[in-house]
């Protein structure tokens, strides 16, 4: 089975990490997946070549099981997309605002979206992911359900868009990563770029101040510290990082080696060109 020009995605048709995936790389074959683990499998066994995967959003925050996976996944990131949420309220042909009284969707897209259910008085109920909470309402046919979903899944699933841009806040935006078998780093000298990295620090007074201190003293800018335990054990500490800049640029190359001083297990997840929307949104 060839994997070129297939890029793997968590959800289904109409979700936004299909959205990302078809703005960035619209030539290339979405390949919907029920999991995010089943995402990684597909890229790790060569189903796919690349997966878009969410990592953060603006209001959310992190998507956490993200940060679980990567780490030993032994995929790479190359390459970085921000998208602009949009949210509509969908419900079958012959719904209205009158007629709904549940509204389905994930998790994340329910806590968005908080404004508009409490409005409305609506009962939240929790699906796998947007797109798949529309293919729910349009299967049940009931016009007492609708889903948060986003616009495109209307169109898939033949559903009619009750209201639209229902998010909480204008600056609702994901950020995705792309990931892949092979490391593919951004030269260095061409554009700004983020390095991501993970690294273990032990459970000591100021190990983390001293570990982060190279960063400081460099002038680098940290943009990220995601920290998470190792194996369900309290003793040690894992940390996800990402900084402006390239590992061959002399700041970082030297912050990076005053890390490996106070920690374990440096890894560099990915060396890839900053979205341009980073400059536009500061």
């Amino acid at each position: 089975m060839s994997t070129k020009n297939r890029i793997a995605y968590q959800g289904e048709p109409g979700a936004n990490s299909h959205i990302v995936a078809k703005e960035n790389y619209p030539d290339w074959e979405a390949l919907a997946c029920a999991s995010f683990e089943d995402v990684f499998a597909a890229v790790a066994n060569g189903e796919a070549e690349l997966a878009m995967i969410p990592i953060d959003n603006s209001i959310a925050g992190r998507v956490a099981d993200i940060h679980h996976f990567l780490p030993t996944s032994g995929l790479h990131i190359v390459a970085e997309h921000f998208l602009p949420i949009q949210f509509s309220l969908l419900g079958i042909p012959g719904a209205s605002l009158d007629t709904i009284k549940t509204v389905h969707s994930h998790v994340h897209a329910l806590g968005q979206c908080r404004k508009i259910i409490k409005q409305y008085g609506l009962t939240p109920i929790i699906s796998g992911d947007t797109a798949g909470a529309a293919r729910e309402i349009a299967d049940a046919a009931d016009p007492s359900q609708a889903a948060i979903s986003p616009p495109l899944a209307a169109e898939i699933y033949g559903l009619e868009v009750l209201m639209s841009d229902i998010e909480d806040e204008e600056h609702n935006t994901t950020r995705f990563v792309v990931l892949s078998r092979e490391p593919k780093e951004a030269p260095a000298g061409n554009g700004p770029t983020v390095t991501t990295f993970i690294f273990n620090v032990r459970n000591l007074p100021a190990a983390l101040y001293k570990a982060l201190g190279g960063f400081a003293t460099n002038g680098v800018n940290m943009t990220k510290l995601e920290s998470y335990m190792v194996g369900g054990q309290f003793a040690a500490t894992q940390f996800l990082a990402e900084v402006d800049g390239h590992p061959e640029d002399t700041p970082l190359r030297r912050a990076l080696e005053e890390l490996e001083f106070f920690t374990t297990d440096v890894k560099i997840l990915g060396v890839y060109p900053a979205d341009p929307f980073r400059s536009l949104n500061p």
